[in-house]
């Protein structure tokens, strides 16, 4: 059984210059309560691993402006013009990942892989100055497995032993991330007693998570 924390407690388990994967596709399925938390208690120092930086004042963004943020390994930041000026300003570390590859190197790190061969990225600058290893005559980038000290992720449902299901398309990096970092915090939408949800509709089961936060209250 999986005690809820709140999200002020949840955020003190992020330490300053932590590396934090925080799931979410333009801020859907992120961890909003928990953002607001960090951003509230003013960390700072995070490399945040995360598709995007979402917009201004949602999600990630939220971080972004709030200033908690040091490094960032995403596949886009164009959405968020204050990640962007933060870039140029060399104020923010930016390492753009494609999509795929993000995906990729996160599943590695939660299946403790060393990394994934990819030909995205061959002959363009994103593979200047890369290692590059050749397989059957195809020349490949190596691309190290991505791994975090925290990761937030985001549910629909879940329940006293951890277990979570995601809803649709807000789904996205949260069950890869789960498997990727050393602690795992998840924020559901609602807690359900053991027993509810059926087991073969759980896609993120219990085992990985170490800690819930508390259902949202209601107004």
């Amino acid at each position: 059984m999986r005690t809820a924390l709140s999200p002020d407690a949840a955020a003190a388990r992020v330490p300053d210059g932590a590396a934090v994967m925080i799931g979410g596709f333009m801020g859907v399925g992120s961890p909003h309560r928990v953002i607001a938390a960090l951003v509230a208690r003013g960390a700072r120092d995070l490399t945040v691993i995360a598709n995007d930086t979402a917009r201004p004042g949602v999600g990630i963004g939220r971080l972004i402006s709030a200033g908690c943020v040091r490094r960032v390994v995403a596949s886009h930041i164009g959405t968020n013009p204050e990640t962007q000026k933060l870039m140029l300003a060399g104020a923010l570390e930016v390492e753009l990942v494609p999509q795929g590859t993000l995906a990729e190197r996160i599943r590695a790190g939660g299946a403790g892989l060393g990394g994934v061969l990819t030909a995205t990225g061959i002959g363009t600058a994103a593979g200047e100055g890369r290692q590059i290893v050749q397989v059957a005559g195809v020349d490949y980038l190596v691309e190290p497995a991505l791994r975090a000290d925290i990761a937030l992720v985001a549910a629909r449902s879940a329940d006293y032993a951890g277990n979570l299901v995601y809803s649709l398309t807000a789904r996205n990096f949260n069950p890869l991330m789960a498997m990727a970092a050393d602690v795992v915090v998840a924020e559901a939408n609602e807690i359900v007693p053991l027993g509810v949800l059926a087991p073969d509709v759980i896609h993120t089961p219990g085992v990985l998570i170490d800690h819930l936060v508390e259902r949202p209250q209601l107004v």
